[in-house]
């Protein structure tokens, strides 16, 4: 099935899905040199897309969000690319993937995209209302070292595997939304917790 009618409950532009042709041609290329990803086939790529975006569907609306430790830029460049209006901080320490994420940014145009080279615990003067992270570490962490960029009523957004009960436990949460895709578990904080 094609990205086009994958995607076809969200109503995107023409501008979007080029953006993500791009995307793909571009993480293909040179995710062959720099590692960027162990999953390079279109299939594959348009998969993570999908995945990256599939929280649209129950997420509130929110005016800028940090994704931490964006890597080859799941989710944080496809949502800053699927909401062009919204503010994205690519947050990334490792230097091949901030080159890569510049070097996407710039060529697709997107200026609502900042990327910052370092580790979300070292980011000062900061604060965004929606936080998102996929596979980066364990809950009660992220919550943790995330505190720094945070306002107030921030929300957040996190892309988790099989462990995600016992990450709830550990974190002691109770306030939250879980939604299940295939194996991704979604798990959405809203707001003051």
């Amino acid at each position: 099935m094609s990205l086009e009618n994958s995607l076809k409950e969200f109503y995107f532009d023409d501008e979007f899905f080029q953006r993500c042709n791009t995307f793909v041609s571009l993480l293909q290329q040179w995710g062959k040199v720099h590692n960027l990803s162990g999953r390079l086939s279109k299939e594959d790529i348009e998969e993570n897309i999908l995945d990256s975006i599939y929280p649209l569907n129950f997420i509130g609306s929110y005016n800028s969000f940090a994704d931490i430790g964006t890597g080859a830029g799941y989710p944080g460049l496809i949502l800053a690319i699927a909401r062009p209006n919204v503010k994205a901080y690519l947050i990334e320490p490792r230097i091949k993937r901030v080159a890569f994420l510049n070097f996407v940014k710039n060529s697709l145009g997107l200026k609502n995209v900042e990327v910052i080279g370092k580790r979300v615990e070292e980011i000062d003067n900061l604060e965004v209302e929606l936080i998102t992270s996929r596979a980066v570490t364990n809950t009660k962490l992220l919550l943790d070292i995330t505190k720094n960029i945070t306002k107030e009523n921030s929300s957040y957004l996190f892309y988790k595997g099989s462990l995600l009960n016992s990450e709830i436990e550990d974190a002691k949460l109770d306030n939250c939304e879980i939604v299940n895709r295939k194996d991704r578990n979604y798990l959405y904080l809203k707001g003051k917790r």
